[in-house]
């Protein structure tokens, strides 16, 4: 089989969550090396995406270094800041509904836990696959109300979840 019919084979099924699918058989297998080429390939066509609230120009701050990680990492990046209009040459929305993909397969927060909490709904109306708390940003109060909503909620350093280190 060549790459075009594998392409075609992995992502022309109706209702097939294909990038999911590809993840998990090649996550299966082990570490990337022992993940065949033709599936290293057919993951790199699908990137993911993330949306960093909280992100800064300030290249101190951990929400521009989870900026710079990410995009490291190839994923779409979409910081979200109300306050600039780029970040580390990334275009930046004022808030999650400006951000124009229909889904997010991550956002990460980076803002205080009273802030959070104005915008989780807007958060779950985008409904990501995954809701990352990163430190101080977290509280119960929003980690239940993210719950409640139906958010998979992550308490933990998303920088440090793709392998990258907080500190750079």
């Amino acid at each position: 089989m060549n790459r075009g019919q594998l392409s075609g084979a992995l992502f022309s099924a109706s209702n097939f969550d294909a990038r999911k699918r590809v993840f998990s058989f090649a996550g299966s297998l082990g570490t990337p090396a022992a993940t065949p080429v033709a599936f290293r390939r057919v993951i790199l066509m699908s990137r993911l995406t993330i949306a960093v609230v909280g992100a800064s120009k300030d290249r101190r701050k951990f929400g521009n270094r989870a900026v710079r990680a990410y995009a490291r990492q190839d994923w779409d990046v979409y910081p979200v800041n109300p306050h600039e209009a780029s970040i580390e040459g990334w275009r930046v929305y004022r808030s999650i509904d400006e951000i124009p993909i229909e889904r997010l397969d991550r956002v990460s927060l980076y803002v205080p836990p009273e802030v959070g909490m104005q915008l989780v709904e807007g958060i779950a109306r985008r409904q990501p696959r995954e809701l990352w708390l990163n430190p101080g940003a977290e509280s119960q109060e929003l980690i239940a109300r993210a719950q409640a909503l139906g958010l998979d909620v992550v308490v933990a350093c998303s920088i440090v979840d793709i392998g990258e280190s907080p500190a750079l």
